[in-house]
């Protein structure tokens, strides 16, 4: 078992990696760019080390600095978290040329994994269920055009190397075509350095179900169940659930051994994430592989028992799994909801600022994974996530009742948040019922069953713009009556005492 392990992430999924290094008796290092000096997980941290200005391809994104920090500080292994480098295969080769473990699969099987057409290649030539579409990238508009009248429309146009709905544009006409063509590459590039764009045919209302799969060095590879993550927002996951209230014994069995086989096909080790689509049919398809820890492997925890970033320190020290197929039992159900510092009423732009009060929920079946604490400024520069706030409950009933107990409880001043959204989010009747699909939020917002709340202070201002209107015409009483002198000397002193007894005065 490695000594030392240096996380190369900030925010909530640093403190969570650290967490399980400090259980398991691991010293811990922090990277920190110059912004966050005095963030959490570098105060969690048993030591911490500078790697650069705040924007992250100047810190976080730097192999160098990273592999550097790991090599100054004694660390032999790193974990990347999510997001940064995680998926980044050049990094994980970084590490093992540099005689550093790298915490997640090879980097062979994340390159595989990590091409979209590449990984659809690999299925569908094993035969196994995958979106019909291309599996190669498109390198012409004129091929663009060709395929997607093969396919037929709606289309789904999608950057190669994508993710988090990066690169991604639904074209429901041909006319629509080359303008999504042309911004999904633009987009693509900036975003992962590589415009390749593919085509999928477009499934109405799918629901979006995930397996977790975990497989060690000496051959093993099992599911852990399943996440629902339909509920999305622009193409980003903003709650998930385990189970899924979608899925039987029976369809659970199918997509996790379809899941597995996937798996082994790209050699994977250690804990990846194979991703879903299910019509209306209930028929699955084969979407993508993340080849890293998941925003979302709390609820998978909760429901199986198994502390995900502890097995994948120890499959990356070359043990065995200590679980077989067979001890995998899902027990009750767990719901996450991610709290984002950003606006809701401003179409959920982010709200950096600094915290005034932090009031985070607990008590029997909840967890938070926080990144944040009062007083601490939330930066521009990074993705706003402040903490995942996650509940378990014997069924999901009671998760559902458990979550909107934890949501009142919750309370965060300075930045606006997504809170009073998710209120009434866990409120809505057909999320209630489970009736979910990827659009859900998207069409909710639109028709206005879900509507956008003000922000709380706005309430504030409308107290005190009452109050001051009040005390506006409580003057020009006693004005009036002073100037006209009809007015009784009681109504008089009546208005006086009023004004002598209003706050502030």
């Amino acid at each position: 078992m490695v000594k030392k392990i240096l996380v190369a992430n900030r925010g909530e999924i640093a403190v969570r990696v650290m967490r399980a290094c400090r259980e398991m008796g691991i010293g811990s290092v922090a990277v920190y760019s110059e912004v966050d000096r005095k963030a959490l997980h570098v105060r969690y941290a048993d030591e911490a080390l500078a790697i650069g200005p705040a924007p992250a391809i100047d810190s976080y994104l730097r192999i160098d600095r990273i592999i550097d920090a790991a090599q100054r500080s004694g660390a032999e292994a790193i974990h990347p978290g999510y997001g940064f480098l995680a998926e980044n295969p050049d990094f994980a080769r970084a590490c093992r040329d540099a005689g550093i473990v790298f915490i997640g699969p090879t980097p062979e099987a994340m390159e595989l994994m990590g091409s979209k057409t590449a990984a659809r290649h690999l299925v569908m030539n094993a035969g196994l269920p995958v979106i019909p579409g291309t599996d190669a990238n498109l390198e012409s508009f004129d091929e663009v055009v060709r395929m997607a009248r093969e396919i037929g429309f709606p289309v789904m146009l999608k950057a190669s190397a994508g993710g988090g709905g990066k690169g991604l544009r639904m074209v429901a006409t041909e006319q629509e075509l080359e303008s999504a063509y042309r911004n999904a590459r633009s987009e693509a590039q900036n975003a992962f350095n590589d415009p390749s764009v593919y085509l999928e045919k477009r499934i109405e209302r799918p629901r979006h179900v995930e397996i977790q799969l975990l497989g060690d060095t000496h051959g093993n590879l099992i599911y852990l169940g399943e996440r629902e993550c339909s509920l999305q927002r622009r193409h980003q996951k903003v709650l998930e659930e385990c189970p899924s209230p979608l899925l039987d014994a029976e369809l659970r069995h199918r997509m996790g051994e379809t899941a597995v086989q996937i798996g082994k096909l790209a050699g994977y080790t250690n804990a990846g994430t194979a991703e879903f689509l299910i019509d209306q049919d209930r028929n699955f398809y084969f979407l993508e592989m993340n080849a890293r820890l998941q925003v979302e492997h709390p609820v998978t925890e909760l429901v199986v028992g198994i502390d995900m970033v502890k097995e994948q320190i120890h499959i990356a020290a070359g043990e065995r799994l200590a679980w077989r197929q067979e001890d995998v039992q899902l027990r009750g159900a767990a719901i996450e909801a991610r709290i984002y510092a950003e606006d809701p009423a401003r179409g959920f732009f982010p709200s950096p600022g600094l915290i005034t009060r932090l009031a985070i929920p607990s008590g029997p079946g909840v967890r938070s994974d926080s990144g944040v604490y009062q007083g601490w400024r939330v930066p521009l520069e990074y993705d706003p996530l402040l903490a995942k706030l996650v509940v378990w409950g014997t069924d999901r009933t009671q998760a559902v009742a458990r979550m909107r107990r934890a949501l009142s409880e919750y309370e965060v001043a300075g930045p606006q948040t997504n809170l009073q959204f998710f209120r009434q989010l866990l409120a809505h009747p057909e999320f209630v019922d489970g009736q979910l699909d990827t659009g859900f939020i998207d069409r909710m917002l639109a028709e206005g069953t879900l509507r956008i709340p003000p922000p709380p202070e706005l309430g504030q201002v409308a107290i005190l713009a009452a109050a001051l209107e009040m005390r506006r015409r409580l003057d020009s009483g006693c004005r009036q009556a002073r100037s006209s002198g009809k007015a009784s000397r009681w109504k008089t002193a009546g208005r006086a005492e009023i004004l002598n007894r209003w706050p502030g005065r």
